[in-house]
């Protein structure tokens, strides 16, 4: 399974060259589409080109969509050093230099211009296996594109929505014309998709199938038609009225209604495969076989973790896997670089903050959402399993490099690096689990490396998040409640509350919570319960103040959507620049 990127890469090298700018869409290898592709090799190659492009993002994490979501939901604070301003800004919805998410920007259409390459040129094939063959491989190429675009929609609103790999200056499209595009790309890919599943004998762990597509459609659907239910301007993107459309036309002037939507996801629950993992905390990480046993809250629990020794995440729907090749070179993208980005602050001994690995520090647990949880449900299982009070580590010290701001008392277990003890050596420890699991050899860098060895994967759609979905889609508890069942807790009756109360404990900080506040109209008011609560500041005591207005005020401004680079606005005489980036919303850093 860990090889899976790497084969990925090394297809991308052959198949395709980045595009150093968006409009620059040059091939600068032999291989070229006209004359790809020559085999169902060739075929293969191409797609592996198209995830390539998904996994170029994680060497630069900090400038992602994801990583936005994570920093920016009423659920996660920014963190960081003093001088780490990009990460306070996600927070507070402001900007930091004129280029702040420039790269993911250029790697997103980068991955467009490759998916819109192989939707065009795959059928030139003239050797694949079978028509489900070809099935497969096209609708991964139309769930890519779908996906790329899905980002690029939910960071900027507007964008250039470009389908043939033939471009010149193009306009920005409105959200109608982009949703139409990705619903469309996401039901045609489930339509033609072969009933084949992930991590099976019929498709390589990695790749997404038919059911992803069903998923990933749900997740589509829901964020526009609440998202732009009331319309597209700003006033109507910010009101706090909720009311959701029941259809949407799609790019080939077809409809797409919320009934058939639903046919889609009980198709997904009846025939996917996927599945509840039993135990919610062999989920993640820290569970793995090597820490487990030396973890206080997992030690003697019984508890495996789904992915030990390569094993396949039965929960596990849509995921970026890396593995031992990462340097600082490249290649940098083969590790987990959000693991990296969200371990504890400070170079302090792993034996002071064991089990978590430490990294830079962002995406400190915000006390409102902690807060809100114990309130609404104080037995819940998934809260100690999902976050953990910092003063339960060993001997840990708040201030990371006497620099760390918005730090909390609590620390997001999921996407952490996990370390573990050495076999050969009680006292001693590796950073990264993963070295004692995959053992010392092999790793480009050298093992014990914590910035590049956390190869874990991080998984982008859960099979529990598609029961909520079905829960909520349908207005019926019965998805919900199976996901309570794992947690230990009892069935409840449909409510709109409800739904959203068990998607914020069952998705917590799995970069989820952003979309979902703001398709529900609820962002600005959730996340101003974010001032005031207890912070810290270089390891001092302070409160988390509102800055550049205070977040219901920027939210109100941008409706969430972030500042477009300046660099791609001179590019091109066709971009505009969003609503709400004057000077006012430029951080400058920390004020107390």
């Amino acid at each position: 399974m860990k090889k899976l990127i790497y084969a990925i890469c090394m297809g991308a090298a052959v198949a395709f060259s980045s595009c150093e700018d968006m409009l620059d869409t040059t091939n600068y290898t032999e291989k070229t589409t006209a004359t790809f592709p020559e085999s169902y090799d060739d075929a293969q190659q191409m797609i592996a080109g198209v995830y390539a492009s998904m996994a170029s993002v994680c060497a630069n994490p900090e400038r992602s969509f994801l990583y936005y979501a994570q920093l920016a939901s009423d659920d996660a604070l920014g963190g960081g050093g003093s001088n780490d301003k990009l990460m306070q800004a996600m927070d507070l919805l402001c900007n930091y230099q004129s280029d702040m998410t420039r790269q993911f920007w250029k790697d997103r259409y980068a991955g467009v211009f490759r998916a819109n390459s192989a939707i065009e040129t795959l059928d030139n094939c003239p050797d694949f296996p079978s028509t489900e063959a070809r099935n497969q491989l096209m609708g991964e190429a139309l769930f890519m594109r779908a996906y790329f675009y899905y980002e690029l929609a939910s960071m900027y609103n507007r964008v250039p929505l470009i389908t043939t790999s033939q471009t010149s200056d193009v306009p920005q499209a409105s959200p109608a014309e982009i949703w139409g595009q990705i619903l469309l790309d996401l039901k045609t890919a489930a339509d033609i998709m072969p009933a084949w599943r992930g991590g099976t004998s019929s498709l390589e762990a990695g790749h997404v199938d038919k059911y992803t597509a069903e998923a990933m459609l749900g997740r589509a659907w829901l964020f526009y038609t609440g998202m732009y239910g009331n319309g597209e301007d700003i006033a109507a993107l910010t009101s706090a009225t909720y009311n959701p459309l029941t259809s949407v036309t799609l790019a080939d002037g077809s409809t797409l209604t919320k009934d058939q939507v639903i046919s889609y996801i009980d198709d997904c629950v009846n025939n996917s495969g996927y599945s509840l993992a039993s135990d919610f905390r062999s989920l993640w990480a820290y569970t793995n076989r090597c820490t487990v046993n030396d973890f206080e809250y997992t030690a003697g629990k019984g508890l495996k973790w789904v992915e030990d020794d390569n094993a396949v995440n039965p929960e596990s729907m849509f995921a970026i896997k890396f593995n031992k090749l990462a340097s600082w070179n490249t290649t940098i993208a083969f590790a987990n670089g959000y693991a990296l980005h969200f371990g504890l602050r400070g170079d302090q001994d792993v034996a002071n903050t064991f089990p978590f690995g430490q990294g830079w520090g962002a995406g400190p647990v915000a006390p409102n959402f902690v807060n809100d949880w114990a309130s609404a449900e104080p037995n819940d299982m998934r809260r100690d399993a999902s976050v953990y009070r910092t003063d339960k580590l060993p001997a840990y010290n708040k201030g990371g490099w006497a620099d760390f701001v918005q730090e909390t008392d609590y620390y997001a277990m999921k996407w952490s690096p996990v370390a573990c003890k050495t076999s050969n050596d009680e006292s001693g420890y590796f950073k990264t689990f993963e070295n004692e699991m995959y053992g010392i050899d092999g790793w480009t860098q050298g093992a014990n490396n914590q910035a590049l060895d956390n190869i874990h994967d991080l998984v982008l759609i859960r099979f529990a998040d598609v029961l909520l979905m079905q829960s909520e889609l349908k207005g019926d508890a019965t998805g919900m409640n199976k996901v309570r069942e794992r947690a230990g807790l009892p069935a409840i009756g449909y409510s709109l509350q409800a739904l959203q109360n068990e998607r914020r404990w069952e998705l917590a900080l799995e970069g989820t919570r952003w979309n979902d506040i703001r398709r529900w109209h609820i962002a600005a008011a959730a996340l101003q319960k974010q001032i005031g609560t207890p912070i810290y500041i270089a390891g001092n005591p302070a409160t988390n103040k509102a800055q550049n207005g205070g977040y219901a005020s920027r939210y109100n401004t941008s409706a969430g959507f972030m500042k477009i680079p300046e660099s791609q606005i001179s590019l091109s005489s066709e971009l505009q620049q969003n609503e709400g980036w004057g000077a006012d919303a430029e951080y400058n850093g920390w004020a107390n």
